[in-house]
């Protein structure tokens, strides 16, 4: 999957300040510009958060249709099959990205996760409708990170991060009192939270359930059990989003041969690859490159 940086450049030809190191990145958006998020999403090792400001983006999330309107927080986790569809001429937004792997150092990881994913396990889709007051305070925690990203100043990264974390506790707090949520139990949260924190970095070479349950100190069976009851998927089902995510991936930005792109995701032979790729994607991984 790409990076943060790789994915800027792709969607922008350029980084956005010289020096950039790919961490954390605040934009302001419009109608034009979001779209060129198509080449890049369900492909970015990265999280975002965008505030909607005025007018609406209508997006297939996952199969399904979903128009955010003013004051609408729309999170985009990595690995979420997403697909800008239209949006209105005055559109305008703030969008926060953080790359997955930032999080995955820092002390805020499991706020980011629980972030990230509270809308899928207690709403079912990516979105916090905000009252006004609270898309207020948020935004102004936007333009914090746009006033330190532009700033030439000592310790500029350590203060980014310290914004991302008030950031993240300040949507934590808003989609807990969510009236739209289902009160799922802690545990089975921190259950959850703690797969999704697992899955990134251990799907290509770990495929049973039975993995992801001894990490976690829990049996197959519950684990089973509480990503159905608060995600209505499967784990298995997410273990195969993330390898069809990364086998697309590699089809479309590398020259690897299918039987090289096999390996690399421990298929036992190129068979069996291509036998799962057919499956999920509905044609053979070389009949997806050459359209792609």
């Amino acid at each position: 999957m790409y990076s943060l940086k790789e994915a800027w450049i792709k969607m922008h030809g350029h980084l956005p300040y010289e020096g950039w190191d790919g961490r954390i990145q605040c934009d302001r958006t419009d109608a034009s510009m979001t779209f060129r998020a198509n080449t890049t999403q369900g492909f970015m090792s990265a999280y975002t958060f965008t505030l909607v400001l005025q007018g609406w983006l209508s997006i297939l999330y996952n199969g399904k249709e979903l128009t955010l309107a003013r004051n609408d927080l729309y999170i985009y986790s990595p690995g979420m099959s997403v697909t800008i569809l239209s949006a209105s001429e005055n559109y305008r937004g703030l969008c926060l990205l953080v790359d997955e792997h930032l999080t995955l150092e820092t002390d805020s990881v499991r706020d980011m996760i629980r972030v990230a994913y509270l809308p899928i396990v207690r709403v079912r889709e990516p979105r916090i409708c905000l009252a006004e007051e609270v898309a207020d305070r948020l935004r102004a925690r936007y333009e914090d990170i746009l006033d330190y990203l532009n700033a030439d100043i000592a310790q500029k990264e350590a203060i980014l991060e310290h914004l991302l974390a008030i950031f993240l506790l300040e949507v934590q707090g808003v989609a807990e009192q969510s009236p739209e949520t289902d009160k799922a139990g802690k545990r089975k949260e921190d259950v959850f939270v703690g797969f999704v924190r697992l899955l990134p970095e251990n799907f290509i070479k770990h495929r049973d359930i039975a993995y992801y349950a001894d990490a976690l100190n829990i049996t197959p069976t519950y684990l089973s059990r509480v990503v159905r009851e608060l995600t209505r998927r499967t784990v298995m089902g997410y273990v195969n989003q993330f390898l069809v995510m990364e086998a697309t991936f590699l089809l479309r930005t590398t020259k690897l041969s299918i039987a090289q792109i096999s390996d690399r995701l421990h298929f036992s032979d190129q068979a069996a690859f291509s036998k799962f790729f057919y499956r999920l994607q509905g044609l053979p991984p070389k009949e997806y490159r050459k359209i792609r």
